[in-house]
C-alpha cells in the first residue's frame, strides 16, 4: 500500500470514506457533496494549484514537509492522498482544504499579464518568470529565464518530450545538444526536439535573459522541473 493512501480500515467501506471527507470539509464551511468528491481528480487539481502558485514539486515538498516522490505519485494519480496529507498541502498553499475538490475551474482561452505581474520563482542561480499562469492545460509552458553568471542546468543531460524553443534577450546562453554546442546572443533563437539530450549554461560574467517555450508532447511530462531546481 502506498504511504499516503487512506488507512485500510477507512477504504474497505465507501460510506465511511465519504463520512470522513464530509467531516473534513465541514470544518472549512464548504457545502460540497461527498458523493461527488470521489469522482474528482485530486492529483490534477493539486498540479493546477501548484502551478498557480508558481511552485515546483520540490518547493511544495519543502513547504509542506511531504516527500517529493509522494507528491509526484499523487499528481500522476498513482496514489490517493489522506486527509492529513491534504491538510499539510492546504497549509503550504494557504488555501482551504476544500479547494482540492472544486470543479468550477474553467480553462482560459486568453491569458494577458501586465509587465511586472508575472509569477516569479527563484531557482539555483536564477529567476523563472511564468508567462502562462492561468492555463488549465500546459501544452505550452512559456517563461522568461534570468541566469546569473556561471549558472547551468547541472551535470546530467535533460531529456523530455516535445519541442523546446529559446530566444536570447540579453547576454549569452550556451546550449549543448548531443554533440553540438550553440552559443545564443541577443536576437538569436533555437528550436529543437527535446528528446535530444541537452544542457544549458551561462559562461559569461554577466546576467543573461531568455524567452523559453517548453512544449511537451505528453501533458503528463513535467519538463520545467527537469530544467530548474527551485529554492
Amino acid at each position: 500500500m502506498m504511504p499516503d493512501q487512506l488507512p485500510e480500515q477507512n477504504i474497505h467501506d465507501g460510506k465511511r470514506r465519504r463520512q470522513r471527507l464530509r467531516q473534513s470539509l465541514r470544518l472549512q464551511n464548504h457545502s460540497i457533496e461527498a458523493s461527488s468528491i470521489l469522482d474528482i481528480d485530486v492529483g490534477r487539481r493539486l498540479r493546477e494549484l501548484r502551478n498557480e502558485h508558481g511552485y515546483s514539486i520540490r518547493l511544495l515538498a519543502e513547504k509542506s514537509g511531504l516527500n517529493f516522490n509522494t507528491l509526484s505519485l499523487i499528481e500522476n494519480g498513482r496514489t490517493s492522498p489522506s486527509v492529513s496529507t491534504l491538510q499539510q498541502l492546504a497549509l503550504a498553499l494557504d488555501i482551504p482544504i476544500a479547494t482540492f475538490f472544486e470543479t468550477g475551474v474553467s480553462e482560459k482561452k486568453i491569458i494577458y499579464q501586465k509587465a511586472g505581474q508575472h509569477p516569479r520563482a527563484a531557482f539555483s542561480h536564477g529567476i523563472l518568470e511564468d508567462l502562462g499562469t492561468g492555463l488549465a492545460r500546459r501544452e505550452i509552458e512559456p517563461f522568461v529565464v534570468t541566469l546569473e553568471p556561471g549558472a547551468d542546468s547541472g551535470p546530467t543531460p535533460i531529456v523530455h518530450t516535445g519541442l523546446e524553443f529559446v530566444y536570447c534577450l540579453d547576454g549569452q546562453i550556451v546550449y549543448s545538444i548531443e554533440e553540438q554546442t550553440i552559443r545564443l546572443e541577443p536576437g538569436d533563437s533555437l528550436i529543437f526536439e527535446a528528446h535530444l539530450p541537452h544542457r544549458w549554461r551561462n559562461e559569461t560574467c554577466t546576467t543573461s535573459r531568455s524567452l523559453l517555450l517548453l512544449c511537451p508532447a505528453d501533458t503528463r511530462d513535467r519538463p520545467t522541473e527537469l530544467h530548474f531546481i527551485t529554492e
